[in-house]
């Protein structure tokens, strides 16, 4: 996969812009009023890993190269967005493209920050966009359906593609998104081609107010954490405010000011952390006087199809893979080291690769 890639949704004025801003120090425009983003902003982010400055310095590297991410805040979503209310196609058609979504959801009160329903309700701001996304997903199911009714005539095999397009549709035509639905592993692959706006996994970044540090926890998020639960998403409580500060700051300033407030570490750490969790990603490293790099890869690939995550000519020419973990690479002081201790394993194109392990690939 190339870099990882992350919709940032939510309401009009829930903080989805500041966070975006926060993420990425892109500056897009932030103000309160709906409709302030029309344009996706599009921001690439590294993923900070410490293991890679350790691992440079045994390896003398020259540069290090983190794993990244995309966000692309996609302006506020409101009620007719499938419609095309508010530009709202648009809009939907940048999700798509996504690998996940962070969805920002207004759990503060504020008197200063007008809420486009006038009250604030997550559970209600959720489910209204929620609705758009499952209308937008129901008129291309009716597309899709459509043109197989045409096409099956012609090809029978393409009676299983109808059959599990139309479980689809009756899932969504109950308010339901498509990730809450059972399917087999036939129908899964059969449905592959079709990017489901609501088969896309959702961490909800529910944005506090500096007054509910630092636990951030509150009602609100509360109600958000039970509802996610239900759907087997995520919650990650953030302070949109807090992080605008953070990034103005010097690295060496940043955690001083974190400890003030009784933070161990930024709220966009954590979301870019538990993004690779929910996705099932994982990064193994390599290290060399020319660079020290993460590789970002599907948890479960093997040793053949990690290397084609660098070159498809060390995945076709591939012979093996020395790999050490890190922690031995620190225990024995790099990968000397760590084989005089026989602690370097040689693997073949089937081993499972782990995260944070250093590998050299030997390939034809």
């Amino acid at each position: 996969m190339s870099e990882l890639a992350c919709g940032i949704v939510g309401l009009p004025n829930v903080g989805k812009s500041t966070i975006f801003n926060a993420l990425t120090r892109a500056g897009a425009a932030s103000s309160n009023y709906p409709f302030c983003t029309i344009d996706p902003n599009v921001g690439v982010v590294d993923v900070f890993d410490p293991r890679l400055g350790i691992l440079s310095d045994f390896s003398n590297s020259k540069k290090i190269i983190y794993a990244s991410m995309r966000f692309v805040d996609i302006a506020g979503l409101v009620k007719g967005a499938a419609q095309g209310e508010g530009l709202g196609n648009q809009f939907l058609s940048h999700i798509r493209e996504t690998d996940a979504i962070i969805h920002v959801v207004r759990c503060f009160e504020s008197e200063d920050i007008i809420h486009v329903d006038g009250k604030v309700d997550p559970i209600g701001d959720i489910e209204t966009i929620n609705l758009e996304l499952i209308l937008a997903d129901l008129q291309m199911v009716q597309n899709i359906i459509a043109r197989l009714e045409k096409q099956v005539k012609g090809n029978k095999e393409l009676v299983h593609v109808l059959e599990a397009v139309k479980k689809i549709q009756a899932h969504l035509d109950q308010d339901l998104p498509v990730r809450t639905l059972e399917l087999n592993a036939e129908e899964r692959s059969l449905l592959t081609p079709y990017p489901f706006l609501t088969q896309k996994k959702v961490l909800y970044a529910a944005n506090v107010s500096e007054d509910d540090l630092p636990s951030m926890e509150n009602a609100y998020v509360e109600q958000v954490r039970a509802y996610a639960e239900k759907e087997g998403n995520l919650v990650i409580p953030i302070c949109a405010q807090v992080e605008a500060e953070v990034s103005e700051l010097e690295e060496d300033e940043q955690q001083e000011f974190l400890s003030s407030l009784g933070l161990d570490e930024t709220g966009l750490t954590r979301l870019i952390r538990t993004s690779f969790d929910m996705l099932g990603l994982i990064t193994y490293l390599t290290t060399g006087e020319m660079e020290t790099r993460a590789w970002t890869i599907q948890r479960g690939l093997n040793a053949a199809e990690s290397a084609g995550k660098i070159h498809s000519d060390i995945q076709k020419g591939f012979i093996r893979a020395e790999v050490v973990s890190f922690d031995d690479m620190v225990a024995y002081h790099g990968r000397n080291g760590a084989r005089e201790a026989g602690k370097l394993r040689s693997e073949g194109r089937d081993y499972i690769v782990k995260d944070g392990d250093v590998v050299l690939f030997l390939h034809n």
